[in-house]
């Protein structure tokens, strides 16, 4: 290799390296979401309630276009955060409105249910133990892991064919959209990292940049509290 051709490797190297120092300042200047507290939210069969969604696009906030979770917090409120606090060895009822189209899985582990009370999880009043994303034209958009726990869900992608699919957040049910629900038990004490592991950080190296390495979009922390 010539002696340009070898500068140019090692400033494209150089501005690489730049790139990646720039985003891990930038994310750690950034502040960080709220924490939802749930702690108190308990209903009278001792669990935890909870709604989330997934949408397409936030529609506000420095990134508007990215992917995003939202979670209604106890006084039924739409909150843009991913950090929540739940009580330890309580069961979560979980509901998940997923507004976000879908494709083929990359790793189709990714579409089995794992880690729910039960082993499986209802697809709009369906049960369902693992779902294929090589059939039909829905794929699957997300995922909710915990990976610590052992808690996998796909979360089924709205059809291709929809017409009425919503534009930002929060997402009212008049849009079209999938109902996912499942049920899990909080562990012990502890911050439990989550995260949506199907790649949906379009414009980023393999679809795992912005959203997907950003808390308060496609990942989060369940702070377990005793």
């Amino acid at each position: 290799m010539s002696f340009g051709g070898r500068v140019s490797v090692v400033l494209g190297l150089l501005a690489v390296v730049v790139g990646f120092a720039v985003w891990g300042v930038v994310g750690f200047l950034m502040p960080q979401p709220a924490t939802v507290d749930f702690t108190a939210a308990k209903s009278t069969t001792g669990a935890v309630d909870m709604t989330v969604q997934t949408v397409p696009a936030i529609g506000f906030g420095f990134q508007p276009g990215w992917v995003s979770y939202l979670v209604q917090d106890p006084q039924g409120q739409w909150i843009h955060s991913t950090i929540w606090k739940l009580p330890a060895h309580t069961r979560v009822n979980m509901t998940i409105l997923q507004y976000d189209s879908g494709s083929p899985l990359r790793n189709q582990a990714f579409g089995q249910v794992q880690g729910t009370i039960g082993g499986t999880a209802d697809l709009n009043g369906k049960p369902i133990s693992v779902y294929d994303s090589n059939s039909g034209d829905s794929g699957v958009g997300h995922t909710f892991t915990v990976p610590s726990i052992g808690l996998s869900v796909p979360l089924v992608g709205v059809k291709a064919t929809a017409t009425n699919t919503c534009g930002s957040a929060p997402c009212t049910t008049n849009f079209d959209h999938n109902t996912l629900k499942f049920s899990f038990e909080t562990p012990g004490p502890g911050n439990y990292s989550w995260q949506c592991f199907v790649p949906c950080g379009a414009g980023y190296l393999f679809g795992n940049g912005g959203p997907m390495s950003t808390v308060g979009y496609m990942g989060g922390f369940l702070s377990v509290v005793a």
